[in-house]
């Protein structure tokens, strides 16, 4: 579903934001991207839904080479992506199923296919009853839920969390963790990024540490290696 082979990201300033990073995450897993601020997370992410492009290796996501997308590749590939951000993202004057249906529209989603669809999703993430209501008139945690429903519409086999919970209380956070396990459980490919190491330690999901643009923990690989004789 996603593979970096030993990725490389400069930026025009000469600052390296990745240096040889590899790794691979397979149908089905859940994995943490932990780190320092400035770690590499955030680059990682931009990486895999082709905002950005690296100066070196390869990067692969649900069949489409990063490198070399044409701009016609680009919407296509972010068709299989859900993304969801620290900050929500959602547009103030629309209501919560407006915010939902956004993500259809621009997508050329078929007009009588989207009420029942948005209801769906609303539903999966426990707002049916909030439709209607603004962002202004729901909490950080609902905000979010909001944000990931909008994620998840399109039905897409990778769900990239940048810091969801970054802005939520301890009640809230716990809710959408729950949510996005429960979204794994279904089959779909989540990676989150996260400085909340606690949420970490809660399970046992596969956790890739950066540090200062390197890859230096692998759970996978690193206890692996460990339990070999």
């Amino acid at each position: 579903m996603i593979r970096f082979t030993s990725v490389y990201k400069a930026y025009p300033n000469g600052a390296m934001a990745l240096k040889d990073v590899t790794f691979h995450v397979s149908k089905g897993e859940f994995v943490f991207l932990t780190g320092h601020s400035g770690a590499g997370k955030s680059t990682i992410m931009k990486l895999l839904f082709a905002e950005q492009r690296p100066s070196g290796g390869e990067v692969r996501v649900s069949g489409y080479n990063v490198n070399s997308l044409q701009p016609d590749d680009v919407p296509r590939l972010r068709r299989r992506l859900g993304v969801v951000f620290q900050d929500f993202r959602l547009l103030e004057d629309r209501t919560a199923e407006e915010n939902v249906a956004f993500a259809l529209e621009v997508t050329g989603a078929r007009t009588d296919t989207i009420a029942a669809r948005v209801m769906r999703v609303l539903t999966q993430v426990g707002l049916s009853a909030k439709s209607r209501a603004y962002p202004r008139e729901l909490s950080g945690g609902e905000q979010q839920r909001v944000a990931i429903a909008r994620a998840l519409v399109n039905d897409p086999a990778i769900l990239l969390a940048d810091e969801p919970t970054g802005n939520l209380d301890e009640r809230a956070t716990r809710g959408v963790f729950q949510l996005l396990r429960d979204i794994n459980n279904g089959g779909t490919v989540v990676v989150m990024a996260t400085h909340d190491l606690d949420l970490v330690r809660q399970t046992v999901y596969r956790t890739i540490e950066m540090r200062d643009g390197g890859l230096v923990y692998d759970s996978d690989v690193d206890e692996a290696a460990a339990e070999a004789p």
